[in-house]
């Protein structure tokens, strides 16, 4: 990667600090929130999670402006090379912390929903999931800060553990539904959380990727995916 501050024109350096920061601010804040939607589902906490849903919007600001900085930067200063990959891959990466801010959300308003009914066994796998999934956006956002391609591939290997995750919790709710069907309703609000989880996993392999791509110029190839509900009976 061209080092900042090789630029003949410093705004361009300015602009891509700025850029730079947005991006770093979106994925501080998607920990945040997932982190909050989880720690309400296990206090049972509606206000809790609802403070998660109203902080959303912080998000989609955020994006926004990492948008239209690059779509200008793109327009005015004509990057090249290693310039452009970065540009392109930063906006790209706020798209998908946006996306995942909507998950967050959306596992704050089924936490919201479950504490109006009775806690199940199975729940106790979430918690264990969101920590692999945050740690997996932490360390794909450092990646990007740090331009190292090692720690982006460390990520994209770590997504088989989020799915394990979920093959675990997926069979778990099936045999808790099937025994007792009044179980039925929270145990699907939680499969519908663990999947946005696994899913909020998939994203962070993504900006891992782009990562990648920034820092050598190539794509990153053999993410293993070990999601096999879709074959459960």
């Amino acid at each position: 990667m061209a080092e900042l501050g090789a630029h003949t024109v410093k705004s361009f350096d300015d602009d891509i600090h700025r850029l730079r920061s947005l991006v770093t601010q979106m994925g501080g804040l998607c920990e945040a929130q997932i982190a909050a939607a989880i720690d309400a589902l296990v206090d049972r906490d509606p206000d809790a999670a609802m403070a998660v849903v109203n902080t959303d919007a912080r998000i989609d600001a955020l994006d926004a402006e990492a948008e239209q900085l690059a779509v200008t930067m793109i327009a005015l200063r004509a990057p090249l090379a290693n310039d452009l990959r970065e540009v392109i891959s930063a906006l790209k990466i706020s798209a998908v912390l946006e996306r995942i801010g909507d998950y967050a959300k959306n596992i704050a308003k089924r936490a919201s929903t479950l504490t109006t009914s009775g806690p199940i066994e199975p729940v106790v796998i979430i918690p264990q999931m969101s920590r692999v999934v945050i740690e997996m956006m932490r360390d794909a956002l450092d990646a990007f800060v740090d331009r190292d391609a090692e720690k982006a591939v460390a990520v994209c290997q770590r997504d088989a553990d989020v799915d394990d995750f979920y093959n675990s919790l997926f069979r778990s709710l099936l045999t808790f539904m099937m025994e007792n069907p009044q179980h039925i309703t929270p145990s699907a609000h939680l499969l519908f959380i663990a999947k946005n989880l696994e899913r909020i996993g998939d994203h962070a392999t993504n900006v891992a990727e782009m990562v990648y791509f920034a820092a050598t110029g190539e794509h990153f190839a053999g993410r293993p995916k070990n999601d096999d509900t879709a074959y459960a009976v």
